[in-house]
């Protein structure tokens, strides 16, 4: 089975992925993002643009996840921001079509709701740029030009089931994912302190330095 998670940058894909990750044994987290940062680093900066419009990302995407459903037998995580209808058929839809399970899920909240999740992200990293420690804030500043398109697109139908997580920690949206997927997560006992602190490790372990 696939898990793909979708939604707009800031929304919480990546630490809901890990939180699912953690509580089911044998899972594994493929992320899309690593591909697309690879295939941008072997361009020049003038050149960069959206690396989902690249072909060779979308058939990547699909041969890797194909080759890891076939021969891993637990359950395939990945969280990755697919708005166009194009690019959504030729993954998520081509996975299908290879005959895979593929649970897909786009979580959403109010526009005020990611605004804050990508300030207090973007105060983060701000921290760790001037510790010397991480990078800047320019992709946040991206990710706030493409909020709107990417709340818009990700409401229509196809980009069903939609996870409103307004009020939702990432535990309780890792839950809902798993009784939509009907799979057995492992019982939740962290405190809220120590789930901050590995949420921040995950921050920090996905920051890109280009």
């Amino acid at each position: 089975m696939l898990l793909w998670i979708n939604g707009p940058f800031g929304g919480g894909k990546t630490q809901t992925a890990h939180e699912i990750h953690r509580r089911l044994p044998g899972s594994v987290i493929c992320d899309p993002e690593h591909a697309g940062f690879g295939l941008h680093r072997m361009l020049p900066p003038a050149l960069r643009g959206d690396f989902r419009d690249l072909a060779a990302w979308r058939q990547g995407v699909v041969e890797v996840l194909d080759l890891v459903l076939t021969r891993h037998e637990g359950v395939v995580i990945a969280p990755m921001t697919v708005t166009d209808s194009d690019c959504f058929a030729e993954t998520v839809g081509r996975l299908r079509e290879l005959g895979h399970d593929v649970r897909h899920f786009t979580l959403l909240a109010e526009r005020e709701t990611v605004l804050r999740r990508l300030r207090e992200r973007r105060l983060g990293r701000a921290v760790r740029a001037v510790t010397g420690k991480g990078a800047g804030t320019g992709g946040d500043s991206w990710a706030v030009r493409q909020l709107d398109h990417c709340l818009r697109r990700l409401r229509e139908p196809e980009f069903a089931e939609h996870l409103w997580t307004d009020g939702f920690t990432v535990p309780k949206t890792a839950d809902r994912i798993a009784v939509l997927a009907g799979l057995t997560l492992r019982p939740n006992h962290e405190g809220r302190v120590r789930t901050r602190l590995r949420q921040a490790a995950v921050g920090v372990r996905h920051i890109r330095i280009d």
